[in-house]
């Protein structure tokens, strides 16, 4: 009986399917993963062509159909012993999808290629995804750095996020005793640290994505209130102007208007609250949690790396460009530049046509990604804790609140957010930028004999580095 049942266990389940089960944190689905959504299969045989555009199945086919529906039944949809084994799965090339109107259909995305973008689409790709809200406070951070060390912090704090995201892309390579095609960053994570590396990277990438909803909703009350401001004093105005010119017509007034001229100020190169930009820079550089994916899709996968290095300059020349413009073409004198806010659309007053129109649009951007990020939070929260997404009403309903209640109280007390992007920043840039990837490649070399000194030397700094980035926010 043993030997009945070894013999046709291979019948019954698919041979080389040792993967983890990857989890919540893993919402995207790959499409070159055959197993894990298997379409229906018809032999070319079995397929009777009416006509050049639609196919008939025959009535074999139909009846095989039939009976993978029946034994698709027999257990629940995560059970997999019934699933086809691996021998009789067709070719990608040689998949089709049954439809019950008795068509069959080429299954034309799971074909070489097909699905996949370019590099340049991935470069884009990658920049856009980068950007963010970051940007609005480049200006700021480089005012607390000055002109000199904060062009030099964005430079070296973009070829320093550069290297550690490389290094997380390599990461799964470096893991020869396991198939980690279909891994994400998490998945390393577990590997090398069991439930700790599983649960704190749940936590810092929580710290990131609360993070950025927390800016979200400062901004998107500052942006509101600015928008009706500018309508309410648009209407002031214009009756404004409508009275006193009625008043002037009817007295003969003769307005005199008066300009306040503040003093020269002089703008040092140099300043040491630097490390206020570097948490900037930390969330603004910040894609490693995610990176895995976005070149998942990459058609030319060894153009990952220079890919990912062409994306990353672009961000870093985006990033010089605009600090340098607002910074240089602030007006100083009158004004000083210890002016420029922390949200440089701040310094533009609310009757600003330009600045109204661009809060307009990213007022709008803004309350269409909000709720992404909410899910993708609630996601990787609940799903760790309860096992799914949607445990009950009740749960979604006091994490809702929750996120809504905080970014009220920051809006409220707190709606600089600057200081939000710093601590966020530096504290999920701890580890998915500095610590992760230097002890993955550190662990990795150490099991192979391949570590060396200077390479220990330089990890253990990259870590000290993310350590102290994160400590002195607290005393900026």
């Amino acid at each position: 009986m043993a030997n009945m049942d070894s013999d046709s266990r291979h019948l019954l389940i698919p041979e080389g399917d040792h993967e983890i089960n990857p989890g919540p944190m893993n919402i995207q689905f790959d499409s070159s993963d055959i197993r894990s959504k298997r379409p229906f299969y018809i032999e070319p045989t079995n397929i009777v062509s009416v006509n050049d555009v639609i196919q008939r199945v025959s009535d074999h086919a139909s009846a095989m159909n039939k009976r993978i529906h029946y034994y698709s039944r027999l257990t629940a949809p995560a059970d997999r012993a019934l699933i086809a084994p691996d021998h009789v799965v067709p070719a990608p090339e040689e998949c089709y999808v049954y439809s019950p109107l008795g068509s069959a259909y080429k299954l034309q995305c799971y074909t070489e290629g097909y699905g996949k973008n370019t590099s340049l689409v991935t470069i884009f790709m990658i920049w856009n995804t980068m950007l963010g809200t970051s940007i609005l406070s480049i200006p700021w951070g480089i005012k607390q750095a000055g002109f000199t060390t904060g062009m030099c912090v964005i430079m070296l704090m973009g070829l320093l996020t550069l290297y550690c995201c490389y290094r997380v892309v390599k990461s799964r390579s470096m893991i020869s005793s396991v198939d980690t095609t279909t891994w994400e960053y998490p998945d390393v994570c577990r590997y090398y640290f069991g439930s700790f590396g599983q649960w704190s990277s749940l936590l810092f990438s929580l710290v990131s994505l609360i993070g950025a909803m927390i800016v979200y909703w400062v901004l998107m009350s500052n942006f509101l209130f600015n928008t009706g401001k500018f309508i309410f004093s648009t209407v002031s105005v214009l009756y404004l102007i409508f009275l006193v010119t009625w008043k002037a017509i009817r007295l003969g007034f003769h307005l005199e208007f008066h300009w306040f001229m503040p003093t020269e100020f002089f703008v040092p190169e140099i300043r040491f609250q630097f490390p206020q930009l570097t948490g900037v820079l930390t969330l603004a550089f910040f894609i490693h949690n995610c990176i895995i994916t976005l070149l998942k899709n990459n058609k030319n996968q060894e153009n990952n790396v220079r890919d990912l290095s062409i994306a990353y300059m672009l961000v870093t020349l985006t990033y010089l460009y605009i600090g340098v413009l607002v910074f240089a073409s602030f007006p100083s004198p009158p004004l000083s530049k210890d002016c420029i806010e922390q949200n440089f659309l701040d310094n533009f007053p609310s009757s600003d046509i330009l600045s109204f129109i661009a809060r307009i649009f990213l007022l709008f951007q803004m309350m269409t990604v909000y709720p992404l990020l909410g899910y993708l939070a609630r996601v990787q929260l609940l799903g760790h804790v309860f096992g799914d997404v949607y445990p009950s009403i009740f749960h979604v309903l006091i994490f809702n609140l929750f996120i809504v209640g905080a970014g009220v109280i920051m809006a409220c007390f707190y709606p600089n957010i600057g200081g939000i992007i710093r601590y966020s920043g530096a504290a999920c840039g701890l580890a998915f930028v500095f610590i992760y990837p230097s002890l993955i490649y550190i662990i990795s070399l150490h099991q192979e004999d391949r570590l060396t000194w200077p390479k220990l030397i330089f990890h253990v700094f990259i870590i000290i580095l993310g350590l102290a980035n994160l400590i002195v926010q607290f005393f900026m």
